[in-house]
């Protein structure tokens, strides 16, 4: 601002200088003739660079500036002398112009700048050109009419009043805008804003340099043009900037962060599955001769999933990521699968012996210590590893392979499997048993057995445990243990878990009514299940369906639903509102807080059978399930032992006044039929 001041200064010296008339008057000509063609490159600048993406405010723009650009040359014509559209000349007219151009050009600015911008149609950008062309056409057709009936326009006796007007007023719009464009680059940190700003600037000294100064050629008025000219200049570079380059960089950003979401794992930043299927499409292409694909499998992530929430679940992810991301060579990199797997590339390894070498010692590498909400927490990893080309032929083969090779790993109980041919066998007959289970739920392949409890005390049954079991029509029986993993897996374990507690409060139902005496009968409930925000209230629904009163109701669950405490209590207790038991099985195998074990609305402990069967070897395992009892006397819960087997265990399990046992000692699970003629029949006498 200082320099353009101090350039007016300098100008009124010279102007007292005596610079020849023509010369001025060439300098303000060819001034004249520079705004025209800045103004009309400003619309076409608009109205065709990028015109598939033209936005509101570059629009109004080019139609703004080609009707300034239309009475900028008109301004000059009647200035210089030379008729146009058949309009006279004249210096009135040639200021009067000049006035409407500079109010036009401050307001619209100050308008367009001042609203949202956005993208238009092509019609609306239609529209918008046969409107600037109509305005001015119909001024042109004014002036040409009434230039006959009002001569005095085209002499020139000083500013009238009404010129004077337009003039004024125009500089607090000028102002405005320049007020308006300033908090916009302030609120934007916009580059084209500022210098938007500097137009205006020029703007505004331009046209009071123009207020001051008469129609006649001198210096002032030759540097008011040309200050208007800059204006003009920074008001196409601003726009420019503000409505194509800007949005063309933001346009690009947002395409890159798009390609990265496409490539990358949003939880852990990691490549994911399409980027890595590119990078080995890329080394396979260029000649690599051995490059190993491992699979990082988060074991029991489901179980850490359902359990502590899915905040940790994400915890354990990201921790998983960057410990792999740290452990790996500068030729190896880390990539996310999915849901709970990750995989590497072990870059150009020698061969598949040198490539299992790695992979193991990976594996080990990793620290299994997770920190969640202050308490740590110890996982473990599956790995699988196929070779390429040793393995597979192609890129995706290979990938699959290793995958079938870490779901091996985890149906065997090992932390590494390497790829080998079978594999293929054995993961299509888990797919089509999966199938088979589809259809077994709806064509009642699947019984149930039942196993007595017995009272350690009395010696006499106080209850039953109803187990699942599935008669495969080509397969005969299947073990729980190889299809309840899978419908784990496949989410069937809800559908099958229903129709268990349906059949077996169906089976108690009918024994009461046949007249044997009523006992409770137990019930396992999955992971899945016990998620499920409406439990409650589909448990009571089969109650009523059934007929049977909740007190003779046992459900079971394990110690690891119990990890998210409060989801826990909440579910827990909304099951007690019904009336029924609950048990927590298999304990002393999961990491249950005794803290909140004291805050559970339970009603009986279940020791796991691994701890039973080994009383009699292991010291060990006698203290714990001495323990285990005390604590449960103590917190007034039952104990049922698991898996009693001998007599040298029930013994020992009387002797810790444990309630309850169940096992082969007093009989293996058995058919609904064989219950009731074998043990129901002896309850009743």
């Amino acid at each position: 601002m200082a320099g353009m001041l101090a350039f007016i200064i300098a100008s009124v010296r010279l102007d007292s200088l005596g610079i020849s008339a023509d010369s001025m008057r060439a300098l303000l000509i060819l001034a004249g003739l520079v705004i025209g063609t800045v103004s009309f490159a400003i619309f076409a600048q608009g109205w065709i660079l990028f015109a598939d993406k033209l936005s509101r405010q570059r629009l109004y723009t080019a139609v703004l500036f080609f009707i300034i650009g239309l009475l900028d040359v008109l301004h000059i014509s009647a200035y210089s002398g030379l008729k146009l559209f058949g309009i006279e000349t004249g210096l009135h007219l040639s200021d009067t112009l000049l006035a409407i151009s500079h109010l036009l050009g401050a307001l619209g600015i100050l308008l367009i700048f001042s609203t949202e911008d956005r993208q238009v149609s092509d019609k609306h950008k239609f529209m918008a050109f046969i409107g600037g062309a109509w305005v001015s056409a119909i001024g042109i057709g004014l002036l040409y009419t009434y230039q006959w009936k009002h001569p005095e326009w085209l002499e020139y006796n000083g500013r009238s009043l009404g010129n004077s007007v337009i003039w004024i007023a125009t500089l607090p719009i000028i102002l405005l805008a320049i007020i308006s464009m300033f908090r916009r680059s302030r609120k934007v940190s916009s580059s084209a804003a500022i210098t938007m700003v500097r137009a205006l600037m020029f703007m505004l000294l331009g046209h009071i340099l123009l207020m001051l100064v008469d129609m006649q050629a001198s210096l002032l008025h030759a540097v008011g043009e040309w200050y208007m000219v800059l204006s003009y200049y920074f008001v196409m570079k601003g726009v420019y900037r503000l409505t194509i380059e800007e949005p063309f960089r933001s346009q690009q950003a947002v395409e890159a962060m798009i390609k990265h979401m496409v490539d990358h794992d949003e939880l852990t930043g990691l490549p994911n599955l399409r980027r890595m299927k590119e990078e080995l499409g890329q080394a396979a292409r260029s000649g690599a001769s051995c490059i190993g694909i491992a699979v990082v499998n988060i074991d029991r992530f489901k179980a850490i999933n359902d359990s502590l929430g899915y905040s940790a679940g994400d915890k354990v992810l990201t921790e998983v990521g960057e410990r792999l991301s740290e452990v790996c060579q500068a030729a190896e990199k880390v990539y996310r699968m999915g849901e709970d797997e990750f995989a590497l590339i072990l870059g150009e390894v020698g061969d598949a012996e040198a490539a299992e070498r790695r992979a193991v010692c990976l594996l080990h590498t990793v620290n299994p210590s997770v920190i969640i909400d202050e308490t740590e927490y110890h996982i473990s990893l599956s790995m699988g590893l196929a070779v390429y080309p040793v393995d597979g032929a192609s890129v995706e083969q290979v990938i699959q392979y290793a995958d079938m090779a870490v779901h091996h790993a985890k149906d065997q109980g090992q932390e590494f499997s390497r790829y080998v041919d079978k594999l293929k066998l054995v993961t299509q007959a888990r797919i089509e048993l999966e199938n088979d289970m589809r259809k077994a739920l709806d064509q009642e392949q699947f019984f149930l057995e039942f196993q007595p409890q017995f009272s350690l005390q009395t010696n006499q049954m106080v209850g039953m445990e109803a187990l699942v079991r599935w008669r495969h029509p080509k397969r005969g029986i299947i073990s729980p243990g190889e299809f309840i993993p899978i419908a784990e897996d496949s989410g069937l374990i809800v559908q099958l878990g229903e129709w268990v507690l349906r059949t077996a409060c169906q089976y108690n139902k009918n024994w009461q009514l046949a007249g044997y005496p009523p006992i409770c009968i137990s019930v396992n409930l999955s992971m899945r299940q016990f998620r499920q925000y409406n439990l409650a209230e589909r448990v009571g629904a089969i109650l009523k369906e059934v007929g049977m009163e909740a007190k003779y109701l046992e459900l079971e669950v394990t110690e690891s639903m119990t990890y998210d405490i409060e989801t826990a209590l909440s579910q827990l207790y909304s099951l007690k509102q019904l009336g029924i038991h609950i048990s927590i099985d298999d304990f002393g195998t999961g990491y249950s807080s005794l803290y909140y074990l004291k805050s559970l609305p339970i009603d009986r402990l279940k020791i796991d059978r691994a701890f039973v069967q080994e009383l009699m070897l292991d010291g060990n395992d006698a203290a714990i399930v001495s323990t285990i009892t005390t604590m449960a006397h103590h917190l007034q819960l039952k104990v049922t032992a698991e898996g009693v087997e001998n007599e040298e265990q029930l013994e020992f399990l009387k002797q810790q006044n444990c309630h309850e046992g169940q096992g082969f000692l007093f009989s293996k699970p058995v058919p609904a039929g064989v219950f009731e003629n074998e043990f129901l029949s002896r309850l009743a006498g």
